[in-house]
């Protein structure tokens, strides 16, 4: 019997982390994916990362990273082979991922020795397809700390030995592919999809079409990148034995993949004498944003000639290393000296040289 006065403590509520969705071992789906319950659940969220735009990268890296977390036995079950993985229904992949049986938990410990980068990009994956089924991401599991990163740029010497290397290089179109990229900004996946039709000849520009976020943009292009692609068409011509519309092709007359141009960059660094991994396709997106902002371009602009979603991310090259900054700093009194000098040379030139009237040549 209860004292007069008392209140009998209520129990404290549960955050929604701590809650199984319901009290009985069915899940009950959205009902946007109610009629699809039975379908494999491969080709559905397939078709729901195609319809948020995301990249092929993007669906690839996702795929890969939630194998192993689907593939991940509780103690009590044995290992799900390739079949049963391939044909799960979404119904059985939902009861598969209920958030509060541990799979999540032992998949998480089994990839924490990841970088931060990679787990934090496992982690997304995992949580958009949680949030997909309906479920609810458990809150204790949080992205990883990650410290700042400025962008990897290769110096003027390094650039140098790089284009030299590409200019004789036995690729055909590394000489282009390098000096593209170094001249535009272009992400390699925007490089290998660029099409002919795409290049504006008159214009001396490229429409990347459905880049990072299903976003079209411009390129300008430099005299320098034109005309190694004027140089490229006609090797290109004879290679395009399959009538691709690619501007870029492989030895095969295929489409150059992203692949293919990172093992280029492997070959083109072990010529310029760089270490492995030195020289990537974002190297020289980096070196081409960091050289706006060394020649005074506002970060506007280079947002929208790097293609970034938000200004947040453009504003990473204001965070200059020391090194960096040196280098920056001798770059421009070195250049300024170079303009002092032909300021003088120009000047002597003039009053040394002869003049002329009316009477004939006059000697200074």
């Amino acid at each position: 019997m209860e004292k007069r006065g008392m209140r009998t403590p209520q129990p404290r509520a549960r955050r929604p982390s701590q809650l199984r969705l319901v009290e009985d071992d069915d899940i009950q789906l959205p009902a946007r994916l109610i009629h699809l319950r039975h379908l494999p659940w491969i080709e559905c969220y397939k078709r729901q990362l195609q319809s948020e735009s995301k990249s092929e990268n993007t669906q690839k890296s996702y795929f890969y990273g939630l194998k192993a977390l689907i593939e991940t036995p509780l103690p009590t079950e044995g290992i799900l082979d390739e079949a049963a993985y391939e044909s799960m229904s979404i119904e059985t992949l939902a009861q598969r991922m209920e958030p509060m049986n541990g799979r999540l938990d032992l998949w998480a410990h089994s990839i924490g020795n990841l970088r931060p980068t990679t787990f934090n990009a496992r982690l997304a994956a995992a949580r958009h397809l949680i949030r997909w089924l309906g479920l609810l991401w458990p809150e204790h599991l949080q992205r990883a700390r990650t410290g700042k990163r400025l962008p990897r740029t290769l110096t003027r010497r390094e650039l140098s030995s790089v284009l030299d290397a590409a200019s004789v290089s036995e690729n055909p179109a590394a000489a282009l592919v390098v000096t593209m990229m170094l001249d535009t900004g272009m992400r390699v996946s925007e490089v290998c999809a660029l099409n002919l039709d795409d290049i504006d000849f008159d214009d001396d520009s490229a429409r990347i079409l459905g880049g990072k976020g299903d976003k079209d943009r411009l390129v300008l292009f430099t005299q320098r990148t034109l005309a190694r692609l004027q140089a490229w068409l006609p090797i290109r011509d004879r290679l395009n034995l399959a009538d691709e519309q690619a501007c870029f092709v492989n030895r095969h007359g295929r489409r150059l993949q992203p692949r293919g141009v990172q093992r280029m960059m492997d070959a083109l660094a072990s010529e310029a004498g760089l270490p492995k991994g030195k020289l990537t396709p974002h190297v020289l997106r980096h070196n081409f944003a960091t050289g706006l902002l060394e020649r005074g371009a506002d970060l506007v602009t280079i947002q929208r000639l790097m293609g970034h979603a938000t200004i947040a991310t453009t504003r990473v090259y204001l965070e200059i290393s020391d090194q960096t900054l040196r280098e920056v700093y001798h770059r421009a009194q070195s250049l300024r000296e170079d303009m002092e000098e032909q300021s003088v040379g120009e000047s002597q030139l003039v009053e040394t040289t002869p003049s002329t009237s009316s009477a004939g040549i006059i000697e200074s």
